[in-house]
């Protein structure tokens, strides 16, 4: 059986993650395609207030009866600014919306912070509407601290600034690999991938069952 996901959002390097993951935990064929390439272009107003209700109005507005609709809503918040920027992390700047405006926002507000009130963490929501309207969801969290200047060239968002002490690495200097064995979206990913699994065996028990009965009627 070929499991088809998609994945709301326009974000090649988080479909890219979540494509990985999914692979690597789920023993069957898949398929894993863009909210794009699905045919859907509309804009998805992100208007919850934590990033539980972004990911269900994100992966509840693509759901169909042939695919498993999945969103992410992440962000990063910062202790000493109160949890922010936390869901508006991607539009923290104001218009235009981009990483560059959005780090130097955040290192113009924390340029007097000493390096031990830097603390930060990286919160993951995972959503997903399967494709008889259940609903799975799943959460990652990843400790932190902010450096006062970027330090790599990979990753995405925050990634330059954002310091992963156990391997001396900010996650834009993490590789593939690395980001997804400890990053916020990897853990909630992969508590995503064991809640989908119990879906999965659920389901399929209930089908062998309505069979079962079902052949025993028309016997």
């Amino acid at each position: 059986m070929k499991l088809k996901f998609v994945i709301a959002s326009g974000n090649k390097h988080k479909i890219e993650e979540i494509k990985a993951i999914l692979q690597s935990e789920l023993d069957c064929e898949i398929s894993v395609i863009s909210m794009k390439e699905a045919g859907f272009t509309e804009d998805i107003e992100e208007n919850g207030t934590t990033f539980f209700d972004n990911a269900y109005i994100k992966a509840n507005a693509l759901k169909n009866e042939s695919w498993f609709s999945i969103a992410d809503d992440s962000g990063l918040s910062v202790d000493c600014l109160d949890g922010a920027p936390g869901v508006y992390s991607a539009r923290f700047a104001g218009e235009p919306c981009n990483d560059k405006n959005n780090n130097n926002k955040l290192l113009s507000l924390m340029e007097n912070v000493p390096a031990e009130k830097r603390t930060a963490h990286f919160d993951s929501v995972i959503v997903c509407i399967t494709p008889d309207g259940d609903c799975i969801s799943a959460m990652g969290r990843c400790p932190g601290t902010i450096l006062t200047a970027p330090r790599g060239t990979g990753g995405f968002g925050y990634d330059p600034l954002f310091y992963y002490e156990s391997l001396n690495k900010t996650f834009a200097e993490l590789t593939a690999e690395e980001k997804n064995s400890i990053s916020h979206r990897a853990k909630s990913m992969h508590a995503f991938a064991g809640e989908l699994k119990k879906y999965l065996k659920n389901f399929a028990n209930l089908l062998k069952k309505h069979l079962e009965e079902h052949t025993d009627v028309n016997k």
